[in-house]
């Protein structure tokens, strides 16, 4: 049996926590902590959409995802200084916008595209996931300002979402794995699901060794108690947010 250095056990979450309206300016806004990794999450609206969806009765939402340079050791250079956006960024980044695209009735946002900003202040495994889950609460808060502002005709979020990683190492399959159990992993799986128990998306890959249906079915199963204790931590510092702005 593996045992973890934080004392955890293979299928609990690290400690975590978002804090929410966390910066003045943008729509929506939380600072995301899980274990060691911190993202900060904005929300942020802007009154037109991209040029494919002119003269539809759809909105959009769009993501941005980076690391920031002492979010690592050693320092992680910027996108801008190299000239482009890194693969892995753009990945992620389309990850999270299909993420939350998934959760929310776009045709609500008629006219109306909600920029998510995801950076990531400290890196310790699972900052996709992290972002995923810190940019639902910072869009949940900037779609209840609209929507209590008049600019939206219904609450438009159709499901609370969740996501988290689940890996296998030394044949053990681990929930929530920090940097090193992520290194050292054979298998590395993230997880988006919402409150329905309905997947979003599943990013999988054998790194060090194949697996079978059997263990996949077993990290699902694993993730969703995770992402199902994410949903409702979600569901308690939301559930005034509504009626609150």
């Amino acid at each position: 049996m593996i045992k973890r250095k934080d004392g955890r056990g293979l299928e609990d979450l690290r400690e975590f926590k978002i804090e929410i309206d966390f910066l003045k300016y943008p729509n929506g806004s939380s600072l995301i902590h899980m274990g060691d990794t911190k993202v900060l999450c904005t929300a942020m609206v802007e009154e037109k959409v991209p040029p494919f969806l002119k003269n539809t009765n759809q909105g959009w939402i769009s993501a941005e995802y980076s690391l920031l340079p002492g979010s690592t050791y050693p320092r992680t250079i910027r996108d801008i200084d190299k000239g482009r956006i890194e693969g892995r960024s753009q990945e992620i980044q389309r990850l999270i916008g299909r993420a939350l695209r998934g959760c929310v009735d776009l045709t609500a946002l008629q006219g109306i595209t909600i920029w998510i900003d995801t950076d990531v202040l400290q890196a310790d495994g699972g900052t996709r996931t992290a972002a995923i889950n810190g940019g639902f609460v910072s869009l949940y808060i900037a779609l209840a300002k609209l929507y209590k502002n008049g600019k939206l005709p219904y609450f438009p979020v159709k499901t609370f979402i969740g996501a988290v990683s689940v890996g296998i190492l030394n044949d053990e399959i681990l929930l929530d794995l920090d940097f090193n159990e992520d290194f050292d992993a054979q298998v590395d799986l993230n997880i988006v699901m919402n409150e329905n128990k309905k997947i979003i998306e599943i990013q999988g890959a054998a790194e060090k060794k194949d697996f079978n249906v059997e263990e996949l079915f077993k990290m699902i199963k694993i993730g969703w108690k995770g992402i199902n204790q994410i949903i409702d931590y979600e569901k308690e510092i939301l559930k005034d947010i509504v009626y609150s702005y």
